[in-house]
Parts: C-alpha cells; structure tokens; sequence
C-alpha cells in the first residue's frame, strides 16, 4: 500500500512501541482462556489426546526446548529464555530495536516462530505419533522499569 491513495488506513494503526531502555520479557503459553498448554478450545487437553507421559513427557519437553532455540536463533535480540510450569518466557536486549520495538510484531513475531516450529519439529520427537491436530499459543510482552524487577520475575 505505500505510496498509494490508500496510504492513509496506516493511520488506523495503534502505536504499541515499547519504552526505550525497559527489561522486556515475552513469554509463550498454552491457550489464552485456560492458561494451560497446548489445549483444544471446549476439548480435551493436548497431552492427553497425544498421550503425554505425566508428570513430565521427556519428548515434549525436549521439543520445546527445541522451539524455544528456533526462537533464539532467529530473534537475535533475544538474550535468554527458559521454561517455567506451562510457559516459556523470552528476555529482550534492552536496546532491543526489532520492529522499531512494537510490541504486537515483536509477540506476533516469537509466537508464530515457536508454534511454527512445534509443528515442523514434532516428527523429531514423536516420530510415532501424528499430530492431532495443530498446536496453538498466546503470548504476551511486560515491560520491566528495571533489571531488579526483572531479576525478580525470573
């Protein structure tokens, strides 16, 4: 649409840029209603339709440990990530410009990178077992003030 007469709808767009010099944490969770993982919206949870070993399936933890790779090996300014209970968060650079630092592209960014590799990467990990039915995350950005605050989040 650049340099169109249509230009204009650009202006319709909210300006969601982060504030400079912030510790910035996305993370990556299951299914936004339930804060769960990898759930089916009104189904039965996604481990249990794949047949999860519980507590803890040592292949899908490997998996996504695997997505959460992909994620640092193509968002460079990521500098750490972990998971934690039913999320993997993701901490930015501080001077972190990707985007111009807007926070749908930068969580719209790291979600479809992780969920897209969850899919790509399943048969390395289950080669066995076909996928059900297609993974879905959410994700979200919080804005530390300060490295203290971060710290204690993590």
């Amino acid at each position: 649409m650049a340099k169109s007469k249509f230009e204009y709808v650009k202006k319709f767009e909210l300006n969601d840029s982060l504030l400079p010099n912030t510790c910035d944490n996305g993370t990556v969770s299951g299914n936004i209603l339930t804060r769960r993982p990898l759930i089916l919206l009104h189904g039965p949870r996604f481990s249990d339709v794949h047949d999860f070993k519980k507590p803890n399936d040592k292949n899908a933890l490997d998996l996504m440990n695997k997505c959460a790779e992909c994620v640092m090996n193509n968002v460079h300014d990521v500098l750490l990530s972990y998971g934690q209970s039913d999320e993997y968060s993701f901490v930015l650079n501080k001077e972190c410009n990707l985007y111009d630092r807007r926070e749908s592209k930068i969580v719209s960014t790291i979600v479809s990178l992780f969920t897209s590799s969850y899919v790509f990467y399943w048969k390395n990990f289950f080669p066995d077992q076909e996928l059900q039915y297609p993974p879905s995350f959410d994700g979200r950005l919080v804005q530390y003030p300060s490295d203290t605050n971060l710290r204690d989040y993590l």
